[in-house]
């Protein structure tokens, strides 16, 4: 059979984006921003132990409005992965298939990470944490 002939798998341009294709691809770009996120965290912890100078160049960055867009990205990546995760868990066990639940709870993961992550920062702001 010639290639041109072959039946094709539809793919994105056939199918509309559903909650459930949109959370399991935002599962997998939060998974991807953790790791990016936890190698910035190592570059301030290396430049905290490495003097005052290095940890004042990184603390710049990190303390800057592009610096805490990030943080925040990561901190809603952070609890975003973690609800999910939960869900997952719940799916494993075999809870959670039906078509209504799966909806409910994948709303119930964007409002429990958008809240998390504003509640760890408004507590963080409350408690002197400013950068």
């Amino acid at each position: 059979m010639p290639l041109a002939e072959r039946p094709l798998s539809p793919h994105l341009q056939v199918y509309r984006p559903q909650l459930t294709s949109v959370l399991s691809f935002l599962h997998r770009m939060t998974g991807v921003a953790l790791a990016i996120g936890t190698l910035l965290l190592v570059w301030w912890l290396a430049a905290a132990a490495s003097g005052p100078d290095s940890f004042a160049a990184a603390q710049s960055l990190i303390g800057s409005i592009v610096g805490r867009l990030l943080l925040f990205g990561w901190t809603f990546a952070l609890f975003y992965h973690l609800a999910n995760g939960i869900r997952h868990l719940f799916w494993d066990a075999g809870y959670g298939y039906e078509l209504t639940t799966a909806y409910r709870t994948g709303w119930l993961v964007v409002i429990a990470a958008v809240g998390l992550a504003v509640l760890t920062w408004l507590l963080g702001y409350a408690a002197g944490g400013a950068l």
